[in-house]
């Protein structure tokens, strides 16, 4: 029996964890123990409440203004001296790109652990957008015995990089998490979020909207939310704005001042289950969240890209996102040919998503099976 261990911090890795987590404990052949630093505190604690995941350990480790120095140190210590030498284990699965997969992955590789990459080879080619997210992929990679790509652009970036050994494209866990989340709400919760979002106007075409990445703090969103007015004031009656807006006062602040008009919900930050039945109900999705650039083409949504380079430019290519950045004008003339150009919807999303069909986690635990 090989006993793994399932590491992350953020509400983005235990979405796309949790698929995974339920098809090892499943197996016998598996121990399974799950370990959480809570980059991510409440936003972490309603996936594990929403997919049932028991926690072996739980650091707990953020704490106000810290530095990703101070995170990235303590991370490394206390994921090492709280997990990895209170039991022995076989290998350490990590999810993606944030403080946590890096501290993670080094911490392990320093115990001589076997490092399994899930969502490996994503890459935008600048090491400084996103930041530290990047470097994080790129030095993981280095150090890690299994990766598991979402698609063959990602597998090929590996192998630009002469990272040849275990390297498999399996397509990306969150879609088997986006599937799961959706049959685990039923016609009860469906009407419970219906009473709870009865100020929208769900008769209208609903337009999406989350951004929250530091790249777009300043300039950039100010920038953003002049389009999103301009949309709301050129589509008064057809469409309705839904922003569940981040915490953060780089986006609150700014949103609170700018974006007044009466077809503009600014709504608090959604929990998972709310937010991915929000993506179901909605029409077009504006965003600059990675994992949501890879949901909204399994429930046909088409995204527009908040961001300047991506590294999931497979979704671009397929036809099922188009980059728009901050630019003013690209936003308002994307979502303008999406919502009077029926046709040119159409061809966005019924486009074939790339990354995967909801078979990733199995097919993930097979491959591991076999070593």
């Amino acid at each position: 029996m090989k006993k793994v261990l399932f590491l992350f911090g953020t509400r983005p890795e235990a979405i796309k964890m949790a698929p995974l987590i339920a098809a090892f404990s499943c197996d016998a052949d598996f121990e399974v123990k799950v370990g959480v630093t809570a980059q991510h505190r409440e936003m972490l604690d309603q996936v594990l409440s929403f997919f049932e995941i028991k926690v072996d350990y739980d650091l707990n480790l953020m704490k106000p203004n810290q530095t990703l120095h101070e995170l990235t140190a303590d991370l490394i210590a206390k994921i090492t001296s709280d997990i990895l030498l209170k039991e022995h284990f076989d290998l350490v699965f990590v999810q993606g790109d944030t403080t946590t997969v890096l501290a993670g992955a080094l911490a392990s590789f320093y115990q001589k652990i076997k490092i399994v990459h899930i969502e490996a080879g994503l890459r935008s080619g600048d090491m400084l957008s996103p930041f530290p997210e990047e470097m994080n992929r790129v030095l993981t990679s280095r150090i890690t015995s299994f990766h598991f790509c979402p698609t063959e652009a990602a597998s090929e970036n590996l192998t630009k990089e002469n990272i040849n050994d275990n390297v498999f494209v399996v397509g990306n866990t969150v879609i088997d998490a986006l599937l799961m989340g959706l049959q685990k709400i039923d016609a009860d919760k469906e009407q419970e979020l219906l009473s709870k979002f009865d100020f929208i106007d769900f008769s209208k075409k609903i337009i999406l909207v989350t951004c929250h990445r530091r790249e777009n703090f300043g300039k950039p969103f100010e920038e953003i939310c002049e389009a999103l007015l301009n949309i709301a004031t050129s589509f008064e009656n057809l469409a309705e704005i839904v922003y569940p807006v981040h915490l953060n006062p780089n986006i609150k602040e700014v949103a609170k001042s700018q974006l007044i008009a009466d077809n503009i919900k600014l709504i608090w930050p959604l929990d998972y289950p709310e937010l991915i039945w929000m993506m179901n109900k909605s029409n077009i999705i504006i965003t600059d969240s990675g994992g949501i650039q890879e949901e909204a083409p399994s429930l046909g949504k088409p995204v527009l890209v908040l961001r300047e380079v991506t590294e999931r430019m497979e979704g671009v290519h397929s036809g099922t996102a188009v980059l728009v950045g901050s630019n003013k004008a690209k936003i308002i003339l994307e979502t303008q040919k999406l919502l009077e150009n029926p046709s040119y919807y159409s061809q966005i999303a019924t486009a074939s998503n790339p990354y995967g069909d909801g078979t990733t986690s199995q097919k993930i635990k097979e491959i591991i099976s076999r070593f």
